[in-house]
């Protein structure tokens, strides 16, 4: 018998599949065998990928700050849907314009995400409204030598 994930010769490694009781055939797929630990691992996590699939896939976790980098792709697109055309619907969209749409809404994305790291980067200070963006740009001013 070969390996389901890599086609060797598979060795012992089985699954056992739980939706059904111990004694049904069904429980235990004779082609579902493995040749080592690693495969049998890469199939479950692929099984686990497919089943949870059917019941609408798994949920995105996001945090807020790529939640707020969403919000702000909202105006780029509407700003190139804008110069396409609102009436236009999307299966109509040429190459290029598709292209335009990515592009516009990547690029924000992208921004927003180095406005956030830029504006965190250095923790602000107790005292100071507004953080340097480098604390340490001026140091070649204080060295005596």
């Amino acid at each position: 018998m070969k390996c389901w994930v890599c086609k060797r010769q598979a060795r012992g490694y089985g699954h056992s599949d739980g939706r059904y009781t111990a004694g049904d055939a069904r429980r235990y797929p004779m082609d579902w065998a493995f040749c080592s630990r690693r495969c049998q691992d890469i199939f479950h996590q692929m099984y686990g990928n497919w089943r949870d699939g059917r019941k609408g896939g798994r949920v995105m976790h996001i945090s807020e700050m790529e939640r707020t980098a969403r919000q702000s792709c909202l105006k780029a697109f509407g700003q190139v849907a804008g110069d396409i055309g609102f009436t236009k619907p999307l299966g109509d969209y040429s190459e290029a314009e598709a292209l335009a749409v990515i592009d516009a809404i990547v690029t924000r994305y992208s921004a927003a995400m180095v406005e956030h790291h830029e504006a965190s980067k250095y923790p602000p200070l107790r005292g100071i409204k507004n953080p340097v963006s480098d604390p340490l740009a001026d140091f070649d001013d204080d060295i005596p030598f």
